[in-house]
């Protein structure tokens, strides 16, 4: 069976991955989640410099995890829900992959041994 990126490419999946690797941007699209925030609005909740927390943005970014938008001088950023749900259907296609292959181990498993001639 051959897992379909859920509408993916290869290079589109490895920057989503990475992405979601650091426990820090997770936290961003947590937050992003529950309401749109400006880059300094999230800064303020890290304990790290403002340039930071723009660069793990734009990590996300890049991921199409999260968007933004210009208001006066404030850069907004949102999160984009979609592209976790592509996300998820990508590694329920692979959840698939591994429980078929283990029915099939279970299905062997359940044969009954040969009689002995």
């Amino acid at each position: 069976m051959v897992v379909e990126s859920a509408l993916l490419s290869d290079e589109q999946v490895d920057r989503l991955f990475h992405a979601l690797a650091d426990a820090t941007r997770r936290d961003i699209v947590t937050r992003l989640l529950e309401r749109e925030q400006s880059v300094s609005a999230l800064a303020a909740h890290y304990s790290m410099s403002f340039a930071a927390v723009q660069k793990h943005v734009a990590v996300l970014e890049r991921a199409s995890l999260v968007g933004k938008i210009r208001r006066g001088r404030e850069q907004i950023v949102h999160a984009d829900p979609a592209t976790l749900r592509r996300a998820t259907r990508l590694l329920t296609a692979w959840e698939d992959v591994w429980a078929e292959r283990i029915a099939r181990m279970d299905d062997i498993l359940a044969e009954p041994e040969p009689e002995p001639d």
